[in-house]
This record gives structure tokens, sequence and C-alpha cells, in this order.
């Protein structure tokens, strides 16, 4: 496999973000996570990747990368670069599409705990006829790697599974699902128009616990025409990424069991 080229999400969410006002940054993306901040802890672990090329950073204040002194080199050889952030990961994902092409790999800075293995395993199993894949694990494995979590999952006909923060955007078709992304993202606080978008049966199913995997992934595919897919991941912990002061807590833990 061709080095992929590598996205990293590490937009602001706000000053009110309660991991990054905990930590006192301005970016979530550089609280420290048992002392390092988290954007360096994914960039070391995409590096470890043999797969992965060129890393992108899509951030709004591209001055906190070229001060830090682990990125700031990486920037000098050319296999870190900077991208703008633009207001929301879908918009960045399509940006980014533009900008860099396919195949591309998506990933967030909050994903701390982040593995080489975790990132070889998710690319070796991409279906070759998918264009958008994204990574998930069953609540099985994420309750067998981190007893007690609570993470949010996707309740399906055939079981609940939480994402990992991967995604693969592996053709030119893929942007499709991008820009679907996109206009989600944009209707997220007007739920009639969401399912206008996605279809009143098929939101009516999910909601239920009816939709199987494999007929919501239909059903993505239907709306974006694209092929999608899922892989899924035998490691619990990667279903694991910061998002609230208690995820910070537990990272922390889980690193240091590691």
């Amino acid at each position: 496999m061709a080095p992929v080229t590598t996205l990293v999400l590490a937009g602001s969410r706000g000053a009110e973000d309660p991991v990054a006002k905990l930590a006192g940054v301005s970016h979530k993306a550089f609280a420290p996570v048992a002392g390092v901040p988290m954007l360096v802890r994914v960039v070391r672990a995409l590096l470890a990747t043999p797969d992965v090329g060129t890393i992108a950073v899509a951030i709004e204040r591209p001055e906190l990368v070229r001060e830090d002194a682990e990125l700031s080199p990486l920037l000098d050889s050319g296999r870190l670069v900077l991208l703008p952030a633009e207001g929301s990961p879908s918009r960045s994902v399509v940006a980014a599409l533009k900008a860099l092409g396919t195949p591309l790999l998506v990933t967030t800075a909050d994903h701390a705990l982040l593995r080489p293995e975790w990132v070889s395993h998710f690319l070796a199993n991409l279906p070759d006829d998918a264009d958008v894949v994204a990574a998930l694990a069953r609540d099985s494995a994420v309750q067998a790697a981190v007893p007690g979590t609570q993470r949010t999952y996707l309740r399906f006909a055939d079981g609940r599974f939480s994402g990992c923060n991967l995604f693969a955007f592996r053709t030119p078709a893929a942007m499709r699902a991008a820009e679907v992304w996109r206009q989600v993202e944009a209707q997220r606080k007007h739920p009639l128009r969401m399912i206008r978008l996605l279809g009143p049966w098929a939101v009516f199913r999910f909601l239920i616990g009816q939709l199987s995997l494999g007929a919501a992934l239909a059903r993505l595919g239907a709306i974006t025409g694209t092929q999608a897919a899922v892989v899924e991941m035998p490691f619990g912990a990667a279903a694991v990424d910061v998002d609230k002061t208690a995820d910070l807590e537990l990272a922390e833990r889980l690193l240091a069991g590691r």
C-alpha cells in the first residue's frame, strides 16, 4: 500500500469547551494528557504507522503547531502540513479533500489513545469496493477493554457500535459523502429537515432499533451515491476519545496502565 495522506481535525470548539477550559488552552487539541498535548500524541501514533504518509493538521491557529517543539521540525521537513480549519469537521474534510485529494485518512486530535496498530488494522481491512469507510467498535469490545465506560453508541438491529474516529475517503466519489455530512451537520438543529434528508422510514427504523447496520450503510450509500462500509475494530479502547473532562481522567488512567 502506498503511504496514505492523513488529516487530523484539530479545530477549536470555542472557549467553553470543557476540556480546553480545564487545561487552560484555546484548543482542546493542545490539552495535555499525561503531560503530552493530545495532538502530539496523535501525530506520534501516525508517524509510527508504516502506511501513513504526509500528515495534515486542520486548525484555526497554525502558530500553535509552529510553536510546539516536537511538531515544528515536522513542518520544516514537510512531513507535517497545515490547513485552515473551516468551522466544522465536515467542512474541514470537504476542504481537505479539495486540497489533498483521495485517498485520505481522517482522524481527530482528541483521539489521545490512538495506536499505530489500530490505524494499520483499519487501513489493512478497508473493503476494496468502498468509497468511504468508518471504523466502529462493538459495545462488547468497548466494555471488555474499558469496563464501565460511558460511550455514545449507535443502536442497530444487529448490535450497538461506537465510532472510533477513523475514516477513510478512498475515492473521488467520497466527496459526495463529505458534502452530505456537511448538509447533515448544518441541519443538526432542525430535526425535520434532517429527517427529510435522511428519509423518515430509515430514521424511524433506526429510532426503534430495527435498522440493521447493513441497511443503514445501504441507505447512506443511496443518499450519497457512494459505496459506504465499516471496519469493525477489535480494539475496544479505540472508541475512547477525549470529549469531556471525565474522558481526560479516563485517558490518563489508561495510558498509565500501558
